[in-house]
């Protein structure tokens, strides 16, 4: 089970970076990380996570999911 949460803490990190050039729509956030060989469940979970730290703002603009780093 450690193994997943370092996987999933891996993939947040990832999603952090990749944040720092500018809020994405989720297919746009995830399409890179996919990439990398990174599954939709664990890319989720990352996203899960960094949204309960309070590191990013989830948000519905149009049909489209949108997230962005929360400045602080």
């Amino acid at each position: 089970m450690d193994n997943i949460v370092n996987k999933i803490g891996e993939i947040a990190g990832e999603i952090y970076h990749i944040l720092k050039e500018g809020e994405k729509n989720m297919s746009g956030l995830k399409k890179p990380l996919k990439e990398k060989g990174y599954t939709d469940s664990l890319i989720t979970m990352a996203i899960g996570w960094l949204a309960r730290e309070n590191k990013i703002d989830i948000y519905k603009q149009e049909r489209q999911t949108i997230v962005k780093l929360i400045e602080k």
